[in-house]
């Protein structure tokens, strides 16, 4: 169990020593790190891929057939 500890603290301090000196490098200039991995887009990256997108696409396709099936009033005179 000991032993264990040991190798904890040990491994610990050499991971610290080593951000250490990555961080500080030789002194004159901070060594660069590596950037960061981009995260996934959180929103689908396709419009056909977006549930909302085509609910809404099909709703205006049914409203424009309602439009188109209603009957148009008769125009009315302008007088």
């Amino acid at each position: 169990m000991k032993l264990l500890l040991v190798v904890l603290v040990f491994a610990a301090v050499t991971y610290l020593a080593v951000r250490w000196l990555q961080d500080h490098g030789n002194g004159e200039q901070p060594a660069r790190r590596r950037t960061p991995k981009p995260h996934p887009p959180t929103r689908p990256v396709a419009p056909d891929d977006d549930e909302g997108f085509l609910r809404d696409l099909e709703w205006r396709r049914r409203q424009q057939e309602r439009h188109r099936d209603q009957p148009q009033p008769p125009d009315s005179p302008d007088a």
